[in-house]
């Protein structure tokens, strides 16, 4: 029986602690994480602008890296704070390349606002990101994580709390995206 490779799809509004979870759970396995922010940060940093264009060339390069990966039987670990219209369009024609599942994480988000700004205080690469434009939506009393859209793919999906620890724990992620 030839199993195909597992893709674990890590989403989440942002500030949800998706990028942490994704290089935690795929340093438990030994598979590669694939993260969208990390493909445009070196984007920017190799001279690309910060703009819409480059939004959409991200997600072409995103997308393309997976099905590589996945082509190549290799299982990983892919992260982004895509909503469901850009996930699932992507993700869909993967499915018969994959076994793939969702880990979608939840935040409380009144904390979303402060890792926001500590990231975008401590990062530099943050700056390929409009998390100024973010933090003053919040500001402006807008709740933009309330409106997030999660992935409706019809695939096993496990809902992760990362407000405070990981709840359900890491170990059991990895069970998840194992079985």
């Amino acid at each position: 029986m030839n199993l195909l490779p597992k893709l674990i799809a890590v989403s989440g509004p942002p500030g949800a602690g998706k990028t942490t979870l994704a290089h935690a759970l795929a340093d438990a396995l030994g598979w590669p994480a694939v993260c969208r922010d990390e493909i445009k940060e070196r984007m920017v940093g190799a001279g690309a602008e910060p703009a819409e264009d480059l939004n959409l060339k991200t997600l072409d390069v995103f997308f393309g890296t997976l099905a590589d990966h996945l082509r190549s039987g290799t299982s990983l670990v892919a992260e982004a704070a895509f909503q469901d219209r850009l996930w699932r369009p992507g993700l869909e024609p993967l499915l018969g390349l994959a076994d793939i599942r969702v880990v979608r994480c939840v935040v409380d988000p009144e904390l979303v606002r402060d890792r926001i700004a500590h990231r975008a205080a401590i990062e530099s690469a943050r700056s390929a990101h409009d998390d100024a434009a973010f933090l003053r939506r919040i500001a402006e009393g807008q709740r933009p994580i309330d409106s997030w859209v999660p992935i409706a793919l019809d695939v096993p999906t496990l809902t992760v709390d990362t407000t405070r620890e990981w709840e359900p724990s890491l170990a059991r992620i990895v069970e998840f995206a194992t079985r």
